[in-house]
């Protein structure tokens, strides 16, 4: 299993998209802090201030949620291979049962020709 997610390069997609959510994650922590209002500045400097930090933070938050998006479809990749994986063992599951129920009738029947 874990050769068919390193041949569709699945798992290093996955770890790399996890290492970009843990660095945004951690860059929106560290903007999460509002920059304290400095009374020598004007109203307008504050305000300034104010709106640079929140489109900081609204590009790292539209920046996650790209992430997340590559995620999940990377996610839902490999859970359909993992289906496909799961539908192609249960077809060789019934051709095996299939076969070994005919070679047991072919057994019963030369023991039945024997007697």
């Amino acid at each position: 299993m874990s050769f068919i997610l390193t041949k569709l390069g699945a798992g290093e997609i996955i770890s790399d998209l996890r290492k970009k959510i843990q660095e945004i994650k951690y860059d929106l922590n560290q903007l999460d802090e509002s920059p304290s209002e400095i009374p020598e500045l004007i109203t307008s400097a504050n305000l300034l201030r104010s709106n640079e930090f929140l489109s900081k933070i609204n590009k790292k938050k539209t920046e996650l949620v790209s992430v997340y998006e590559q995620y999940s479809e990377a996610l839902e990749g490999i859970l359909s291979s993992v289906f496909e994986i799961q539908k192609d063992l249960k077809e060789i599951l019934k051709t095996q049962s299939s076969m070994i129920a005919t070679q047991k009738k072919k057994s019963s029947k030369s023991k039945n020709t024997k007697k």
